[in-house]
């Protein structure tokens, strides 16, 4: 499901979080401790507004889990039903960071909560565990002092035998903190599957066709998706240094391409335009 690119939108935020360590507090005092300068953990929970599968134009509310951080210099990212690790401390001095570790996920596209009668009928579908690895590379510094752009990249495979297919995700994400309590990230990715994935989501078999009344299709590898996002992230008590409460929001577009728009799954059930809203609530210790 479309989660997964909220989830990357609390990854990318990590970076400001982290500039901000070094931000001046304007007329607030310096807080006498900040929780990002050593070991750290963010949890929270939303609620998110989402299509019901990739391509439904049908809606579902449902919650979203955040938990990110650092531990002896690994950073924690999160991903929806799954995590980043990242093995690569940062130097921002040079002006540049880079990142590199597993990431692990589990997708639950089309295997539940399927609004529509007519997909449903075409038959629920297998859980995909995808596992892999994921890179980046920063720009520290890039309008101002505390701004940052990151180029970043998953690669993964499902290991639970439902697609059994690869999948690319780059993104593109520029994250800024507007005052020491407000930060602002925006993001666009794309997402390559292979023709393993591509059968699995997108192709009507002809037992599908016979059970649902949709037409027979045969999907191929290629690009299935394009997406926008912004998030942003308040702290309660002023300072994001400080730890404590903060609240988020998240929107996202996503235009479902190639064979990803062009299955009956989205072209005659549903809709190619994708929207994402939500908001939640984080604590930081």
């Amino acid at each position: 499901m479309h989660l997964r690119i909220a989830a990357r939108l609390f990854a990318t935020a990590a970076t400001p979080l982290a500039c901000l360590i070094a931000m001046p507090a304007s007329a607030q005092e310096e807080p006498t401790e900040n929780v990002l300068d050593g070991d750290h953990l963010t949890v929270g929970v939303g609620v998110v507004y989402v299509p019901s599968y990739r391509g439904s134009d049908d809606y579902v509310v449902t919650p979203i889990p955040l938990v990110r951080g650092k531990f002896k210099g690994i950073d924690i990212n999160p991903r929806v039903a799954g995590v980043a690790l990242d093995f690569i401390p940062d130097d921002r001095e040079s002006g540049f960071g880079f990142s590199l570790g597993p990431v692990a996920t589990v997708s639950f596209n089309r295997s539940r909560r399927i609004r529509d009668d007519v997909v449903r009928a075409a038959g629920k579908l297998d859980p995909a565990i995808e596992v892999g690895a994921s890179a980046g590379i920063t720009k520290y510094r890039v309008l101002h002092e505390y701004d940052a752009l990151t180029l970043s990249a998953d690669v993964k495979w499902d290991v639970n035998g439902a697609h059994k297919g690869m999948v690319v995700t780059p993104a593109i994400s520029y994250a800024t903190p507007l005052s020491p309590a407000l930060v602002a990230v925006i993001a666009v990715s794309a997402r390559h599957v292979d023709d393993d994935f591509a059968r699995y989501y997108y192709s009507v078999t002809p037992e599908q066709s016979a059970a649902s009344g949709l037409p027979g299709y045969a999907a191929e590898s290629g690009w299935d998706s394009a997406n926008a996002s912004m998030l942003v992230n308040y702290d309660l008590s002023g300072d994001v240094r400080d730890g404590g409460l903060s609240l988020f929001g998240i929107a996202n577009y996503s235009r479902m391409l190639n064979d990803g728009k062009d299955t009956p799954f989205t072209a005659i059930r549903g809709d190619a335009d994708q929207f994402i809203v939500g908001a939640g609530v984080a604590y930081t210790f």
